[in-house]
C-alpha cells in the first residue's frame, strides 16, 4: 500500500515538474513610448466667447484642434500603466501650447488587441498669447500588434482646455499613433 502511494506521488510530482505548461500571467509592454497625432473639433457653444485681460474685444477659441503627443511610461502592472511627456496644440492663431502630460493608461485584455483608456492632464509650459492654460482629457482606443515591440494604435479623444482660468473648448476627435515598448513577448509575434 505505501509502494502505491509513493509510486503514485513520484508519478504526480514527475507529471508537474516536466510538464510543458506555460505561465499563465499576464503580459506587460514594461517601458514604452506612444508618439501620437489627434484631430478635435470643438462641440462647446460657440456663442461662449473668452475674455483676456490684454484684450479689449472678446476672443473666440477655434472650431478645430490638432497636435501632436510623445508620451514615455512603464507597464508595471498588467491593466495599469503611467506615462508622462509632451503634447503639442494648435487651437487658433497664435494658440500654440506646449504641455506637460502626465498620462495614467488602463489596459484591458493585454496583449495582441488590447482595449485601453488613457486619461491625460496637461499644464501649458511656454508662453504665447495665452499663458496658465491646462487641459483634462480621455482617449478610448485599441492597439494592434504589429510585430515583437510594436503596436499602431486608434482612438477617440475628448478634450478639456481652460485658457487663462475659464473654460473655453470641449474638443472631441480622432487619434492615431504607435507605440514602442521594451517587452518583447508582449504580443504574439514575440513568443518563440
Amino acid at each position: 500500500m505505501i509502494k502505491n502511494i509513493l509510486l503514485f506521488l513520484g508519478l504526480l510530482s514527475s507529471a508537474a515538474f516536466f510538464s510543458q505548461e506555460t505561465e499563465t500571467k499576464k503580459a506587460k509592454m514594461d517601458f514604452y513610448f506612444n508618439p501620437s497625432l489627434n484631430i478635435g473639433f470643438n462641440v462647446q457653444n460657440r456663442n461662449n466667447q473668452t475674455t483676456n485681460s490684454q484684450y479689449i474685444e472678446p476672443k473666440r477659441v477655434g472650431k478645430i484642434t490638432y497636435g501632436i503627443t510623445a508620451i514615455g511610461g512603464y507597464n508595471f502592472l498588467p491593466n495599469f500603466a503611467l506615462g508622462t511627456g509632451f503634447k503639442y496644440s494648435f487651437i487658433e492663431n497664435n494658440y500654440h501650447l506646449v504641455y506637460w502630460t502626465i498620462q495614467p493608461k488602463i489596459i484591458f485584455n493585454p496583449g495582441d488587441r488590447p482595449f485601453y483608456i488613457d486619461l491625460n492632464y496637461g499644464r501649458q509650459l511656454n508662453h504665447s498669447v495665452i499663458s496658465d492654460s491646462e487641459f483634462w482629457g480621455a482617449r478610448l482606443g485599441m492597439m494592434v500588434s504589429y510585430s515583437k515591440r510594436l503596436s499602431q494604435e486608434g482612438g477617440i479623444i475628448f478634450e478639456g482646455h481652460q485658457l487663462n482660468g475659464k473654460s473655453n473648448g470641449f474638443f472631441i476627435g480622432l487619434s492615431y499613433g504607435i507605440t514602442i515598448f521594451s517587452n518583447k513577448n508582449y504580443t504574439g509575434y514575440g513568443e518563440d
